[in-house]
């Protein structure tokens, strides 16, 4: 081989430098390329109680697993020589538009996990037109997160207290705020069993111990923020002292039953939604009473641990009730070719919880902006590469479900060995 002295001409091109960034919230969020790569920095950046309430599940978390596995265990059918010069990513989701196929799920004690909380929540939904949802548990009022939020879609999660008129006040309060949707929620008669907050001792507000002290020391901008900002408290409820479970336990009603869902769906002006829906036979009935919407949802494996995975119900739960309400799927979406997968199964629309957590707790609203950003990126790219300019060009045929979990036949005994 010949050598020679290389010229600098010939070095020129692969010498360029990028210009450095010193904004270091924009440095972090940007060198962030999957939802993955925010939860690392919001571990990084969250004190241990608050990042483990948002991270963790139920007992030993197996039902949060098998979801995200779930989406693991997909094949996509690429279709090649369709024109995706252009691709659509919206749709029209009871009865209004949303510009992605995601909106971000409620979630509550949000501004614990960052001082923005719900504001920057719903000023980034609002932003990237999307549908904001706002729990019960929330840390903002219904009318402050409608302030952040004045011309988009906000959506009221609702929780059936002990309290009717308490509940029902709160939905009242919701429909004069201009909500459009109500997300009442079904799968919480008690609280499950979430581990990693009781051995956090995790309470509202944080209680400051020795060992919660020690954790923050390499965190101290989320305890300047959590001082130097208002109260942390529940905006629609009392003022609370004591650990999450204890709260509800005090709160939720197991009394609830199909009568008083169809009392509410009486009282509600827009458009309603049950939300932890884990059966098909549970899809049928709450169809019934026409609902406007289902979420095939276990909590994010919150509740109860080894319940049903929301997506592996989804194509059934299509073919029954898909023609009569609008399903919309959440628990275990960690990327873009999740929600493609999932439209492309039936659902009409999914929902975002911890990704949206993690981004919040990552920077705030812009940390925020760039969950919707990744997952807008990733949910374009899947489409280009699956040969699909639009949603609704979306269908099974895109998608194969691999099995890994299934169920053995119950009626099956085995039999002795013959003598």
């Amino acid at each position: 081989m010949k050598r020679r002295v290389p010229k600098v001409a010939d070095l020129a091109p692969l010498m360029q430098f990028k210009k450095p960034q010193f904004d270091a919230k924009k440095r972090r969020l940007d060198a962030a390329l999957t939802i993955d790569d925010l939860r690392t920095i919001a571990k990084r950046r969250t004190p241990k109680a608050a990042f483990d309430y948002t991270d963790g599940s139920a007992e030993a978390e197996l039902s949060i697993a098998r979801a995200r596995q779930a989406f693991a265990d997909i094949e996509f059918h690429p279709a090649i020589l369709r024109d995706v010069s252009k691709v659509d990513t919206s749709c029209t989701i009871l009865g209004g538009r949303s510009e992605l196929p995601f909106g971000i799920a409620p979630t509550g004690f949000t501004r614990m996990m960052q001082t923005e909380g719900e504001y920057a929540g719903a000023r980034a939904a609002g932003h990237a037109g999307i549908p904001f949802s706002l729990s019960t548990m929330g840390t903002a009022s219904i009318e402050d997160v409608k302030n952040a939020n004045p011309s988009g879609r906000n959506w009221f999660q609702l929780y059936m207290w002990k309290d009717r008129e308490r509940s029902m006040a709160l939905v009242e309060r919701a429909a004069n705020a201009g909500y459009d949707t109500l997300l009442v929620t079904v799968d919480v008669p008690v609280a499950g069993a979430r581990l990693r907050d009781k051995r956090n001792g995790m309470s509202i507000p944080p209680a400051l111990t020795a060992k919660t002290v020690l954790n923050a020391l390499p965190r101290p901008q989320w305890w300047i923020d959590f001082l130097t900002t208002e109260p942390l408290a529940f905006a629609s409820l009392d003022r609370w002292s004591g650990t999450v479970a204890e709260l509800l336990d005090t709160m939720f009603d197991p009394t609830v039953t199909f009568d008083d869902l169809a009392w509410i769906t009486r009282q509600w002006p827009g458009k309603l939604v049950v939300k932890g829906i884990q059966t098909i036979d549970d899809a049928k009935a709450v169809t019934d009473l026409g609902v406007d919407g289902i979420v095939l949802s276990n909590h994010g494996g919150r509740q109860l641990d080894r319940a049903p995975i929301p997506f592996h119900l989804l194509p059934e739960a299509a073919r029954e009730v898909g023609n009569d309400t609008e399903i919309i799927l959440d628990t275990g979406i960690t990327s873009g070719a999740d929600i493609v997968a999932s439209v492309a199964l039936g659902a009409r629309f999914t929902l975002i919880g911890r990704a949206y957590l993690y981004g919040l707790m990552a920077g705030g609203e812009a940390g925020v902006n760039r969950t919707i950003e990744i997952l807008a990126e990733q949910i374009t790219r899947t489409m280009r590469l699956l040969g699909v300019a639009s949603l609704d060009e979306l269908t099974p045929a895109h998608v194969t479900q691999l099995q890994r979990l299934a169920p053995r036949d119950r009626h099956v005994q085995s039999q002795p060995p013959a003598m």
